[in-house]
């Protein structure tokens, strides 16, 4: 499929239809879903419909934005109004919202052609789509393998070219983890950058909602798009949003030489090696490129897992909260009182992963455990915020793998749930930080499966991010690369 730049001169020179490139993407849906099971709601109607008002103002003689017509999935735990949203949790099967979250309104304003929603791990906990309440996601380049998680559904549709662009969130690398393992580029933005009002929370201190992509120009059209202050979101940042995709130049040293920090902590045990040597192999293309490349120490990088996972599940216990059988959801009528139907609702509704994180989260949170865990765990925070901050003194961007593997086999670590989260280990510190990053394709491995390469910026830096991205993206041929489905 081609890009946004190049669908939206095709559908202004009328050579081709907002309905064509809209069919086109729904057949190829149909064809792949059997086997990739990226998407748990195709909106087919709905798409046809938007890509015939897209149409009807191109034959009127209206001017369209870049967006307007673009195939594009929406991860799931996106309210959309009058469209289920089900956050692959079975506790919400039967839920529409009456409302509609701001990205994707603003989406709905730039003319984009929703294909559907796409799967994930149940409320965003996952590392491999395998936590879905409904339907485990294949990975596009092998299908016995997995997509990544949480955002695994939009990585897949991506990378198969089910859609152009899709939306994902990263609460610990839900975005980057799986854009690795899929070969596509994903990015989250600045905690703040963009509006969280409509996002159904998992951890609403770490959450944001960022791009995937075939190029890193894709993802910068569609970051702009959805970027920008929200008085609907009291954490939403009040800053002027650049135009992304035009300040992108095939070098990234547009203002002298760039310096680029290689983190130490994360190359050595755990590491898989033929994702060590590709990601060698990238750093040393940003050096040829012109960078002035340095190693640097964030001490507490480590720290990042076991912080987050403490961090992040006493969060969730709160938000969860919510869903006890009365306002929404699903309900379990069988109840002798008020309680029962609480407890029976939520066994029947949460999954394992779910259980499991709500446990942990609550038991941090108890009384005698809070100063222990959840105290000790916002200081961990705090000084790796400060890391980072001083590896920012001396470099411009920081640079290391995105996933400490390539994509695992499908169930291989479903009943270690220890290892499934040491695949956030590379991820997890931007987001206690609330950094931006993106990953980037960087080759394969033995077995033909993508390796992506991870650079993290100073907070609101997406713009020198996507030029070192895209310089990089331009001296290689990864992004040419798709998987034959």
């Amino acid at each position: 499929m081609a890009s946004i730049r190049e669908l939206h001169k095709q559908l202004v020179r009328k050579e081709r239809t907002a309905v064509e490139i809209t069919t086109e993407a729904l057949e190829r849906i149909q064809a792949l879903e059997p086997k990739l099971h990226s998407f748990l709601h195709v909106t087919a109607d709905y798409a046809l419909e938007t890509a015939r008002q897209v149409d009807d103002k191109i034959a009127a003689g209206e001017t369209i934005g870049l967006l307007a017509g673009i195939p594009v999935g929406i991860k799931d735990n996106m309210c959309t109004q009058g469209i289920p949203t089900t956050c692959g949790s079975r506790i919400l099967e039967n839920f529409v919202p009456p409302y509609e979250s701001s990205v994707t309104q603003k989406l709905k304003t730039a003319g984009v052609v929703m294909m559907g929603k796409t799967n994930l791990d149940e409320f965003a906990m996952g590392s491999s789509t395998e936590n879905s309440g409904y339907q485990v996601t294949a990975n596009p380049w092998d299908t016995s393998r997995v997509p990544g998680g949480s955002s695994g559904g939009s990585a897949a549709a991506v990378a198969a070219e089910e859609c152009v662009v899709a939306l994902g969130s990263d609460t610990g690398g839900s975005i980057r983890q799986p854009a690795s393992l899929c070969g596509v580029v994903g990015m989250k933005p600045t905690y703040g950058l963009v509006s969280r009002y409509g996002l159904v929370a998992y951890a609403s201190s770490l959450d944001q909602i960022g791009p995937f992509a075939r190029t890193v120009e894709d993802a910068a059209i569609l970051l702009g798009a959805i970027a920008g202050y929200d008085p609907k979101d009291s954490t939403s940042l009040n800053v002027e949003i650049p135009n992304y995709w035009k300040l992108l130049q095939p070098n990234f040293a547009p203002r002298g030489r760039l310096r680029i920090g290689v983190i130490k902590e994360t190359f050595g045990g755990g590491l898989d090696s033929e994702v060590e040597e590709k990601v060698k192999t990238a750093i040393e293309m940003l050096q040829y490129l012109g960078a002035e490349i340095q190693i640097v120490s964030c001490p507490t990088f480590g720290y990042g897992l076991p912080a987050y996972y403490i961090i992040a599940p006493s969060e969730a216990s709160a938000n969860l909260a919510r869903y006890d059988a009365v306002k929404y959801g699903i309900r379990t009528e069988k109840a002798d009182n008020l309680v029962s139907m609480y407890k029976a609702t939520r066994a029947q509704g949460f999954g394992t992963e779910v259980k499991r994180r709500i446990m942990l989260g609550t038991y941090a949170l108890s009384a005698g455990y809070y100063d222990a865990y959840y105290l000790k765990a916002q200081k961990v925070r705090t000084l790796i915020k400060q890391d980072f901050e001083a590896a920012f003194e001396k470099v411009d961007v920081l640079v290391c793998p995105t996933s400490p593997t390539t994509a695992f086999k499908a169930g291989e670590k479903t009943d270690d749930p220890l290892s499934m989260y040491l695949s956030d280990l590379m991820t997890i510190p931007v987001n206690l930080a609330g950094l931006p990053a993106i990953s980037v394709p960087c080759g394969f491995d033995s077995q033909k499966l993508p390796i992506g390469l991870q650079l993290i910026g100073k907070a609101l830096r997406e713009d020198l991010l996507l030029q070192v991205a895209h310089a990089y993206e331009q001296a290689t041929e990864w992004h040419f690369t798709t998987p034959k489905l």
